[in-house]
This record gives structure tokens, sequence and C-alpha cells, in this order.
């Protein structure tokens, strides 16, 4: 721990680290939870605004359906923005395309000033759209960022803080949406534009910094650039090793170009990389957390605690997965990647299912509730401890500098896509299934982690390079005349 510390502290790279994370991941945590304290008060403004424009109340279905499409804005935006961060980063680089970013958040925070005294909540629409674009496009560049930047030995504690701040995002939104600092009816367009004050703090400071050294070596060519960067965020040094592993892969790729998605989606060579991403992407967003957010409140006030302050114990929830993810952090290049992921999936499959239980028999004893409170907190602390922590690392490593872009925009299209139709279906399953939605979320929870057991390879402490060698290694083998199928792979 103390070396690592060490390590962060002697050059630029903590503070580097923060900077980055207030224009990524910050973000999404903020605007994803920052939309639910206003809800009532900009339900409001449809209905007040609706009136003074067409001189009659709206209905209670166009009030809702504005709401939907004012709340689903933020998710089409977070999609578009994912998956152009291919084609700007190749063209801006990491640095220049987060700045850029930065300024779309300003015309967001305008937008949303605007609307209240605009009366328009298609304004709304327009700015939550606009955060969702940079929000999507900011934290796959700074994923990229933090990858392309950070050394082997410690790439999973460095990039692991992009989940970090997702979650500490998360926490402070919630703690400003509180009615004593701006969840008020006269604030709402002041807290739902919030985000973009950190985008001054890194447009001013992100200059001052070197763009990612692996980015100025592999795909630049600038291998003194490169060194300077790394003695910039590391401390003095000559780097040897790492740049002579940087000089490896670009040898491996033979001037290859960056990889379009259309490219890396026909690409055999990289079919378990995709599957990978594809099984645990989705098993973080169906796994049940979305649930829990739904199911929370009423839970809370089944188990006696009052009303008002049942917001505090939800902070306290945000604060556990904040400190999980710490931890995570100080274990992730100990124990590994896959052993993380595969006893908290498996974990959190038997908390789902021990859920579905206490919800069915709340109504049997008085101390149900409070162990259906129980299981939330520990769920939330395996949640973050693994899969949440875990994945964007994961998601950086397994693939070779060409590849990675195209990769990102996969991630982007998996997540916000998810995003969307969790939006729809969520509703649907809740009120068909109600408690017993839980066991559909545990299935999914043993799904991943049996993959991750079984298939996944560990990636600490390994060069891309090296990782890429352990997926072709995995083999499926058998014929038509052998109905036994064996898979394999390096563990």
């Amino acid at each position: 721990m103390d070396s690592v510390l060490r390590q962060l502290v002697r050059g630029k790279a903590l503070l580097f680290i923060i900077v980055l994370s207030l224009g990524g991941s910050f973000q999404i945590g903020c605007n994803l939870t920052l939309i639910s304290s206003p809800t009532p008060f900009i339900k409001s403004f449809i209905n007040s605004s609706w009136t003074e424009r067409y001189g009659e109340a709206p209905g209670e279905n166009i009030v809702t359906l504005i709401w939907s499409t004012i709340a689903s804005s933020f998710a089409f935006g977070g999609l578009f923005g994912s998956t152009s961060v291919r084609w700007i980063t190749n063209h801006l680089g990491r640095k220049r395309a987060m700045i850029w970013n930065n300024g779309i958040n300003f015309v967001a925070l305008g937008t949303m000033i605007a609307s209240r005294f605009a009366n328009s909540f298609e304004m709304i629409m327009l700015s939550r759209f606009l955060f969702g674009f940079t929000s999507g496009l900011g934290t796959n560049i700074h994923g990229l960022y933090l990858g392309d930047s950070s050394p082997k030995k410690i790439r999973g504690m460095v990039t692991l803080t992009v989940a970090l701040f997702l979650s500490s995002g998360k926490l402070f939104a919630q703690f400003m949406g509180l009615s004593e600092i701006l969840g008020r009816e006269d604030l709402w367009n002041i807290l739902l534009g919030i985000p973009a004050f950190f985008s001054i703090i890194q447009i001013v400071t992100l200059p001052f910094f070197p763009e990612a050294p692996r980015y100025l070596l592999i795909e630049k060519g600038n291998t003194d650039e490169c060194k300077k960067a790394l003695q910039f965020l590391w401390g003095p040094g000559d780097y040897k090793l790492e740049i002579e592993e940087m000089l490896l892969e670009q040898a491996s790729l033979r001037g290859e170009r960056s990889k379009t998605l259309l490219e890396l989606l026909r690409d055999r060579n990289v079919r378990w990389q995709l599957l990978s991403l594809f099984i645990i992407q989705e098993a973080i967003q169906f796994c049940g957390i979305s649930a829990l957010s739904l199911y929370s409140f009423s839970i809370f006030e089944e188990a006696g605690i009052p009303v008002d302050k049942i917001r505090y114990v939800t902070m306290g929830v945000g604060l556990s997965e904040v400190l999980t993810n710490i931890t995570c952090g100080l274990l992730i290049d100990r124990v590994g990647r896959r052993v993380l992921l595969w006893v908290c999936f498996g974990i959190m499959a038997v908390i789902m299912a021990l859920m579905t239980v206490t919800l069915e028999l709340k109504d049997y004893s008085f101390w149900i509730p409070y162990s259906t409170v129980a299981l939330i907190f520990l769920f939330v602390v395996f949640y973050g401890a693994g899969p949440a922590g875990v994945f964007p690392p994961l998601s950086h490593e397994i693939f070779v500098q060409s590849y990675r872009s195209a990769a990102f925009v996969f991630i982007g299209i998996l997540m916000w896509g998810g995003f969307t139709v969790l939006g729809f279906i969520f509703p649907f399953l809740m009120v068909t299934l109600k408690s017993f939605s839980f066991v559909l979320f545990s299935g999914v929870c043993l799904a991943a982690s049996l993959y991750v057991f079984f298939i996944l390879p560990e990636t600490k402490g390994k060069t891309p390079l090296e990782i890429s060698e352990e997926f072709r290694n995995i083999r499926v083998c058998g014929s038509s005349t052998d109905m036994d199928l064996c898979l394999e792979t390096k563990l």
C-alpha cells in the first residue's frame, strides 16, 4: 500500500487522476442520481408550462410521457456520445477530446438554467440530451486516457478510480439533492446543472497535463514525448521496461490503424474478449442494482425508519459503495480481477435469492424487514467490491491499442443501450413478478459467476499482448460425431 501511494505522489499522477475523474465518471454518477430528487418539481413545471401555453391542464398521461422523454433523453445522449469516442479520440487525441467535451457541458448548463425562465420543458430535454452526450463520451475518454497512462503493476488500482468516482458522483448528487441544500422547487434547474461546474475545474487544469503516454508512443510514434509524459505523471526515471513493452506492442501491430466497430465485431481473434465484455456488462446492468434503487424506499419504510430519515439511510448505502470501491482498489492488484468477479457475483446471487424470501415473508415477523435492509447493504458492498470496481480496468486491458477505441464504442452501446432497454422493461417486470424478479437477478449473477470462474483468464500484472494470448488459448473442441464439448482456458 505504501509503495503504491509513493508511486502516486512521486509525480503528478494523483492530481491527474482527480482532475481527469471530475470531467469523466464523476459526472455520469452525478447526472444519473440528480434527476431523482427534483422529479416532483419538474412534473409540476411541466404541468404549469403546458397550462400557460395551451390554456388547459395536461392529462396525467401527457405529463408522464413528457417526463419519460426527459428521463430517457439522457440515455439517448449517452448512447450517441459513447459511440462517437473512436472518431473523436482518433482525430483529437485523449486530452483535447476531453477538453472539447467539457465545452458542450457549458451549453447544457446554459440551456438548463434558461429552461425555467423560458417556461420550456423542451429545453430540459435538450439539456439532458447534451449532458448524456458528454457523460457517455467523457466516461469512455476517461477510461482510455487513464488506462493509457497507467503503469502495468498498478494499472488495476489506477483504472478502478473510474468506478470510485462514479459512485462518489452518485453520493455527491444525493447530498446536493437534499432539501437543505439544492433540493428545493426554486433551485431544481441549478441542481441539474451542477456537473458542468466541475467541467470548469477540468478545462482550466487539464491543459497542464500531458497526453496519454501509450497514445503518444504506439499511435504517434513519439518516444521522447512518451518518456516525458511518464516522468511528469510518475516521477523521475528512465521507464525503460514500460517503453520497451509499448514498442513491442507497436511492433506487433505492424502499423495497423485503429479498428472500426464493424472490424472489431468481425475479427475472430477477439471474439472471447467481446463475449466476456458482453456477459459481464449485461450482468452488471441486470444484476438487480436498479431494483434495489426502486425497492429501497419501501423496504426502509417497512423496517420502521422514519420517512424523513430514509434519504440519509440511502446516502449511507451510497457511502458503502464508495468505501468498497476503495477496498477493491487495495485488493485488485493483489487478489486479481477474476477472483473478485466470480466471488462477488456468486455472493450477490445468494443475496438476491435470500431477498426473494425475506420480501415474501416480511409480514410474518418484525425482524424480517431489518434483515432485508442488511441484505441491501451487503449487496451494494459486494457489487462495489466486485463487478462495479473490476470492470473498468478489465475492459481496458483485454484489448491491444488498435482495438481499444472500438472496444469502448462497443461497451458504450452495451451500457447505454442497456439503460434504455432496462428503462422500458423494468417497470413491467416489477409489476408482473414483484419480489420474484429477484430470482431472475439471482440467476443473472450466478451465470456471470460461473462464466468468469470457468472461462475468463486472469489479467493481473500482464501486458495487453500477454492477455490477448491468454484469450487465444481458450479452446472449444468437439466434432459432429462427438457430443462432448470441452472448454479450456489458462486459469
